[in-house]
């Protein structure tokens, strides 16, 4: 099934995600994000489903914009959020001899629209604040910046660990303990609830492929909004921090600061999904270093 969509330049042709081959797909994202802003894209094509899975994508969802002999020119692929009524574009891209054609534009116009028709409140997405052009794109279609996303680096000896003797508590008393990974899921499951903002890729539904992952939570058990948690992982020398959801920062430092203790050696570091009031403070308080390249979140309400 494909779709006529009228641009300045021709009508273009659009197809659902899953309409055209994974080969070509995978071939085509790799050449649009060869000249990324953080670096191309190598993604083998035996981690290509996983890398969908990952960011929640729905190939029905998404669109391909098509050249006259169906090689694909442009993508939008679109990641449902069905708990917040919304769709989330998951990543956009087009080929280097499709830029200034009209297509990436298009293909915008066309997901905001199909999600007004299917009735969802908002359409959301990351960007880089330093990537103008596409910035400027989205703002140009009614996306305004809700949260900064800052990724965090903080090398051995930089935070001061809590002692192993005396673990560090937050302001109820509480000390960091280890939980298993599916009741940290169904713990981020029920914050997003009253955090609606969260990046997808913080929440269960990306944290869910994870391999290798370990969970500590802080907080009193009996009310689950004055608590913390923390999901990570430990690959090479580095602590990686892939979710870090704690809405009071005494709940961030415990944690912080006990993964310092417990792995004294290694670095830490977060990706450019964290939310100053969710845990970007404490780390900046502790040491951490802010990345000059960080992300926006922004949204558009339908």
């Amino acid at each position: 099934m494909t779709d006529s969509v009228s641009s300045s330049a021709s009508p273009l042709s659009f197809a659902p995600g899953g309409a055209v081959a994974a080969e070509a797909l995978h071939a085509a994202f790799t050449r649009a994000f060869a000249d990324y802003l953080i670096g191309p894209f190598q993604i083998p094509f035996e981690q290509w489903p996983m890398f969908l899975a990952r960011q929640g994508v729905d190939l029905s969802l998404s669109r391909v914009a098509l050249a006259a002999d169906g090689a694909p020119l442009a993508f939008a692929f679109v990641a449902p959020r069905p708990a917040a009524r919304r769709w989330r574009l998951a990543t956009m891209g087009a080929l280097p001899a499709a830029r200034g054609t009209g297509a990436a534009p298009a293909l915008l116009d066309d997901v905001i629209a199909r999600a007004a028709a299917a009735g969802l409140e908002a359409v959301e997405l990351e960007v880089f604040a330093q990537n103008d052009r596409a910035r400027k794109l989205y703002e140009g279609r009614g996306f305004e910046k809700l949260h900064e996303l800052f990724g965090f680096l903080a090398e051995p000896g930089t935070i001061a660990p809590a002692s192993l003797a005396s673990p560090v508590q937050d302001a109820a008393g509480q000390t960091p303990r280890a939980i298993d990974m599916a009741s940290a899921l169904a713990w981020l499951d029920e914050a997003e609830k009253r955090l609606p903002d969260l990046p997808l890729q913080v929440t269960s539904a990306t944290l869910r492929h994870g391999v290798d992952y370990h969970a500590w939570r802080v907080g009193d058990g009996d009310a689950a909004a004055t608590q913390a948690q923390v999901v990570f992982s430990l690959p090479d020398e580095t602590v990686m921090i892939h979710s870090l959801v704690a809405p009071r920062e005494t709940g961030a430092r415990a944690l912080i600061q006990a993964l310092a203790a417990v792995y004294p050696e290694r670095r830490l570091r977060v990706p450019q999904l964290q939310r100053e009031d969710l845990g970007g403070s404490a780390l900046r308080a502790l040491g951490a270093t802010a990345q000059p390249l960080h992300q926006q979140l922004m949204r558009r309400p339908l």
